[in-house]
């Protein structure tokens, strides 16, 4: 049973899901960043199983060059608050199991490492 967190209409996001669908994973839920964004705890818990907020933190988004963020080393904590406060922050999908593990991103290699220490 996997937690997925996206955007319905990212392409990325799109793909990574029908591949998990091909597979035959089980997607517990399916949470839409825009619609229902994470809290601080959340976003931290995330980071966490992904291998930290600089993992989770995209560096893509285009508020990252609007607010200047690109001229700064950023701490943990200014990552998580930016990634609460703001969904663009998140590089997605990310795809979680039970045990709090994860990937973010729409790597398919790092995807398939996940799935392949699930067992599935």
């Amino acid at each position: 049973m996997l937690d997925v967190y996206w955007l319905p209409h990212c392409k990325s996001c799109q793909k990574l899901v029908a591949y998990l669908e091909e597979r035959d994973e089980q997607i517990r839920t399916l949470r839409n960043l825009k619609e229902d964004p994470l809290d601080r705890s959340e976003v931290r818990a995330l980071a966490g199983g992904v291998g930290g907020a600089d993992v989770l933190f995209s560096r893509r988004a285009r508020k990252y060059r609007e607010m200047g963020l690109h001229e700064r080393d950023l701490t943990d904590d200014e990552m998580l608050d930016l990634m609460a406060s703001e969904y663009t922050f998140i590089s997605r999908p990310v795809i979680v199991r039970p045990d709090g593990s994860g990937v973010a991103g729409s790597s398919r290699k790092r995807l398939d490492a996940l799935l392949e220490a699930d067992g599935s």
